[in-house]
């Protein structure tokens, strides 16, 4: 039974609400935000295995499952992680994974199956919040329980995605009456999609996106075919190009093409059917230097969690030109500390439009600044990673500003949460 199948939610909420699956005392989880943050400093994550294994199975211990999941996807083993999550959700779909019942919030996470990029890595915003949190997992072929814990409000954690539309549909659906806070509406996730977004966000005064469209590898193929190095591609997007798969993430197959042959070039080496494509906006600072920031809107509010400082349009952080150059890491330490009065003023005007017309209570996008001083957003997400996992004597700053983004997060869960009834 999918979550379709079942009755409204407004009819069976007395029940899904009085009692709960989740046992008192869970096996124990080493959970995303520890296994993350030791994969980032390269320990060795399979030092876990041989006991995650046995638990799995001489026990059939389905938290043993997610964690051996994370594992294999952390050490790029993206497919047998994945059919391993699986096993788990036949066992059980309800975890919890912090906390206790009598903590001072009850928090049920909404996620769905998938990769590390499938929902928002929540544990990462709430390590050491002292909540109880249980995570419930819903898709295809997952039925929706009978039974679910008490719980003060509920966060949808699933990402935007294609394959995610119909779940968020049926869970918007679902979720319609419930009795507790509900954040980050599911009907209000889609909307982020590359191409969508840039709909949305067009007309923003001091606000810019490329144009972007989704194109199939054979209309790909004509238009390399076809087209002038000086013309249009599509409307609005004329070379150069950014061309890159759909789902793809950290600029995994992301490439900038200047010319039609470049095309045919890309698509000898990329084997995806279906990609977005947009156009190249430069953003090289007066240095020839490129500046790009990741920011997330909390209420509304933006917070800056970092900024990367390269020579290369495509910016990646953590990386070496940063952990390399003072003077660069000096430059993000600075943008931190007066971020309010300074990048949040400039662009306010801006970041209240893009709070106003996505609606989202936690959002997040990477994003740069033009020549003509306006904003410019690469892309906006609810499942970009935020973290205090980087190395504290070389980025001694980020600790704080990291803080402040936590304690905002955790913050707003407190002002929406109602005492059970």
């Amino acid at each position: 039974m999918s979550i379709c199948d079942h009755p409204s939610g407004a009819a069976t909420l007395a029940h899904a609400l009085c009692d709960s699956d989740v046992p008192t005392s869970p096996p124990p989880l080493l959970g995303l935000s520890a296994l993350l943050r030791a994969a980032f400093h390269e320990q060795d994550l399979t030092v876990h295995v041989p006991g995650l294994i046995q638990r799995a199975e001489c026990d059939r211990d389905a938290y043993a499952m997610l964690d051996l999941a994370l594992i294999q996807q952390l050490r790029f083993q993206k497919e047998n992680g994945l059919a391993v999550l699986g096993e788990a959700l036949k066992l059980q779909q309800l975890f919890r994974i912090a906390g206790t019942d009598d903590a001072e919030l009850r928090l049920l996470v909404i996620k769905t199956p998938g990769d590390l990029m499938a929902n928002t890595p929540i544990e990462c915003l709430l390590d050491d919040a002292g909540f109880a949190i249980d995570v419930l997992y819903v898709g295809p072929g997952l039925p929706w329980p009978s039974q679910l814990p008490p719980h003060d409000l509920v966060f949808v954690a699933i990402s935007e995605a294609d394959a995610h539309s119909p779940t968020l549909a049926e869970l918007a659906d679902y979720l319609q009456g419930w009795p507790r806070p509900v954040l980050n509406k599911p009907q209000r996730i889609p909307r982020l999609s590359r191409s969508e977004a840039c709909e949305v966000l067009r007309d923003v005064p001091g606000l810019r996106m490329a144009a972007t469209r989704r194109i199939g590898r054979a209309a790909l193929q004509a238009l390399a075919a076809a087209a002038q190095p000086d013309g249009l591609l599509l409307p609005e997007i004329g070379f150069p190009i950014i061309l890159r798969p759909l789902g793809s993430h950290a600029g995994t197959d992301l490439c900038r093409i200047d010319t039609p042959a470049d095309i045919t070039t890309y698509l000898q080496r990329v084997t995806a059917e279906q990609f977005f494509v947009a156009g190249f906006i430069d953003y090289a600072s007066a240095d020839g230097l490129f500046r790009k920031y990741r920011v997330v809107l909390i209420e509304g509010r933006p917070y800056v969690c970092h900024m990367g400082i390269s020579q290369h349009w495509m910016v990646h952080y953590p990386y070496a030109e940063m952990q390399a150059d003072a003077a660069r890491r000096d430059e993000e330490a600075r943008l931190m500390a007066h971020f309010d009065d300074d990048f949040a003023r400039r662009h306010f005007d801006a970041l209240s439009a893009v709070q106003q017309r996505f609606g989202l209570d936690y959002v997040g996008f990477d994003c740069a600044e033009t020549t003509a001083g306006e904003l410019l957003i690469f892309e906006m997400a609810n499942a970009l990673v935020v973290h205090a996992m980087d190395d504290r004597a070389l980025y001694p700053y980020k600790a704080a500003q990291m803080h402040k983004v936590f304690s905002a997060f955790h913050a707003m869960l407190r002002r929406h949460a109602e005492p059970a009834v």
